[in-house]
């Protein structure tokens, strides 16, 4: 893969990225796998000693495994990994290798004849970009998690952001890279941070400025963004598009101590940060899904309030910096430039 060296497109100058990653928070460690032979990849969150664990879907094509388990009127209240994938349903196979890991390492609810790890998962549609042969698997997962640690996790063209786009309302030909990024905020002994995979239908959009970061690029030349809101608006008519060929997918974590139904309430208070920064989102052509977990290891909370106000900053700056850290990719005819391809100005940092 080659990154453009004249990207036919023009937005508007993307300010610096947000500091902080998911690792900030205590009991938590991020992987990636990153596929060699296409743009595609599996990125894990682990949280070994067990996590409180919450999602909300609301996206309308879902690409999902353990969805139900975390609901607050079900049992099992402890997850071990959170795995965020590429490869659309296929993608959903690594899993298994999170799981194959966790067993190896000991790490699972113990039901007396085995440990059996509790690995919810999400996926993102990416198999337009490369040959869609080729995706994650359950080996890709056990490398995710090989590779995990506590460190600040890459993002940009990594794991489950390796063949993600954005902008896709008007067609692939006029869309624009995504990619992984993370984030984190603290407030007191607390930390949330977050983990997102931006595969958009829709454009991103720096919530503090309104500025479009990455989008629909013009049908006319190339060059420009076409503003998908207000073409949308003004009556041109989208492409038809395949249900669940797009999908922004997100873990939420933090050290905060949480109960089940805390824990679905932070995913969905998370989705704001999605709305925030996308344009349109939440379509019927995306399958957009954030978890959120709780390790509890801060021993105190500043109030759901709190919480949901972090949360939904944490996605926010961990969308942004996904599309900051994407670089543009050529595969086959398919060229997907980045927000990153266009200099910076100087000192433009984020308020």
């Amino acid at each position: 893969m080659n990154n453009p060296t004249s990207p036919p497109f023009a937005p508007s100058v993307p300010p610096a990225g947000y500091p902080g990653a998911i690792t900030d928070v205590a009991g938590i460690e991020v992987g990636h796998f990153t596929e060699s032979r296409r743009p595609t990849g599996c990125s894990v969150v682990l949280a070994q000693t067990g996590a409180v664990g919450g999602v909300d879907v609301r996206g309308a094509a879902p690409g999902t495994r353990e969805t139900d388990l975390l609901d607050p009127t079900n049992t099992v209240g402890t997850v071990h990994a959170v795995l965020l994938s590429g490869g659309s349903a296929f993608g959903l196979d690594a899993a298994g290798g999170v799981m194959r890991w966790l067993e190896a390492h000991g790490v699972g609810l113990d039901v007396g004849s085995a440990r059996v790890p509790i690995v919810p998962a999400a996926v993102l549609f990416d198999l337009y970009v490369g040959d869609a042969r080729i995706r994650p698997d359950a080996q890709a997962g056990f490398a995710a998690c090989e590779a995990a640690s506590r460190q600040p996790p890459a993002q940009g063209n990594v794991g489950a952001g390796t063949g993600a786009s954005v902008g896709k309302v008007f067609g692939m030909p006029f869309a624009m890279k995504g990619g992984i990024g993370t984030a984190s905020v603290r407030v007191g002994a607390v930390t949330v941070g977050a983990l997102v995979a931006c595969n958009a239908l829709g454009d991103v959009i720096h919530p503090n400025t309104g500025v479009i970061l990455a989008g629909a690029r013009s049908a006319q030349s190339g060059a420009g963004l076409r503003d998908t809101r207000r073409a949308l608006l003004a009556g041109e008519p989208p492409l038809p598009i395949l249900a669940g060929t797009n999908t922004t997918i997100g873990v939420i974590a933090t050290d905060a101590p949480l109960t089940k139904v805390q824990a679905r309430r932070l995913a969905t208070l998370g989705h704001d940060g999605l709305a925030r920064c996308i344009n349109p989102v939440h379509t019927l052509s995306d399958g957009d899904t954030l978890f959120a977990i709780g390790t509890g290891l801060a021993g105190t909370s500043p109030g759901m309030m709190v919480l949901g106000v972090m949360a939904a900053e944490a996605v926010a700056r961990a969308t942004v910096n996904a599309i900051l850290a994407a670089k543009g990719i050529h595969t086959g005819d398919l060229s997907l430039p980045a927000a990153s391809d266009q200099s910076r100005t100087p000192g433009s940092g984020l308020a």
